[in-house]
């Protein structure tokens, strides 16, 4: 039998409201989509709790006792990547036959939900401290400062990438050690890119075609970098970024530097994810693949055209917004410099 519509709080007040002035039930009952029973128990709801909205209702009781609710929040607390397969298990074990969809509720009504476990740099407690160094350096910079800074970085782009997966139950600890994915940052991949950006657009990209040395490195900076920061007009004083790369902290690339008079930020190692121009990356290679390049011809064509197309307005809002990474950033390692203590 189909579930009939529920009738609207106006069509359950006028009932009442004619049955008050006297009119019957089945006189009621007359009307399009209203039968008589139904007239019935709205005035009969009415004359008990002087409501005629939904009452609350006792369901069903709970499969998992209390004591099993526990024993579940403490296993994926110790292990946030146990399944729901391993719940129902651990409960049959203990005398408690559910499935899989009763565990979901049972967690979701205790605020966790199934996400994708992060991928974060893999850190050591001397790289925790480098940046906790840094975000204390930083906090109290002003935005002004931000959007004076140069971004830069390599990526590679895959023609055809795959992305593993991992879920966790979390609440509100998506960054916590055990809700992620540790990566490192490893060279290859079908093409190359160079790129960077500041808070008013986007530089030069360009494809490193060999393999990158040191001299390679200072090439690019010389004939990619100052065009970029003369096109984008950057004040005087502006600020170059890189990570710590061998190439980028080499002592010819030190001298390189110095000799053409550029202020480097100071940069903690293993901090891929405090550069803003990881955003821009992630925003190119979503492009790309949805233009699902064929070939390497193609995806270095792609990368190029859907590179410029990123709005100077989205830059401008990764630097603005970038101060308050260090508030999370900040809290972020204390925690992990605690695990790892």
């Amino acid at each position: 039998m189909a579930k009939t519509k529920e009738l609207s709080k106006d069509t359950r007040k006028r009932i009442v409201d004619l049955h008050q002035t006297g009119k019957s039930e089945s006189t009621i009952g007359k009307q399009p989509g209203v039968k008589k029973s139904t007239v019935g128990a709205i005035n009969k709801k009415w004359k008990t709790y002087k409501t005629t909205d939904n009452l609350p209702r006792s369901g069903a009781p709970s499969k998992i006792s209390s004591r099993g609710v526990k024993m579940i929040m403490r296993t994926v607390s110790k292990n946030p990547t146990t399944t729901r397969g391993d719940l129902v298990n651990d409960l049959q074990t203990a005398g408690t036959t559910v499935t899989k969809v009763t565990i979901s509720n049972t967690l979701q009504r205790q605020g966790l939900k199934s996400c994708s476990a992060r991928r974060v740099p893999l850190l050591k407690s001397v790289h925790v401290q480098a940046r906790l160094k840094f975000a204390r350096e930083h906090m109290d910079d002003t935005a002004e400062t931000w959007e004076n800074v140069m971004w830069s970085d390599e990526t590679k782009v895959e023609l055809f990438g795959i992305n593993s997966t991992r879920c966790v139950w979390r609440k509100n600890t998506e960054l916590h050690p055990k809700n992620t994915i540790p990566t490192v940052k490893h060279g290859g991949g079908n093409i190359m890119l160079w790129g960077c950006f500041s808070a008013k657009g986007t530089g030069r990209l360009i494809r490193v075609k060999d393999r990158m040395n040191g001299a390679m490195y200072r090439e690019i900076l010389s004939q990619n970098l100052l065009p970029s920061v003369r096109a984008l007009k950057m004040k005087r004083g502006w600020i170059f970024q890189h990570d710590n790369d061998p190439k980028h902290t080499a002592r010819a690339t030190k001298e390189w530097l110095r000799k053409k008079h550029l202020k480097v930020l100071e940069w903690p190692s293993q901090s891929p994810d405090l550069n803003p121009i990881e955003n821009l990356w992630r925003e190119l290679k979503v492009c790309v693949a949805w233009r699902q390049p064929q070939n390497i011809t193609a995806l270095e064509k792609i990368c190029m055209e859907e590179w410029a197309k990123i709005p100077a307005t989205v830059c401008a809002s990764l630097i603005k917004t970038y101060s308050n990474l260090f508030d999370l950033c900040y809290c972020q390692q204390r925690l992990c410099y605690k695990v790892l203590s």
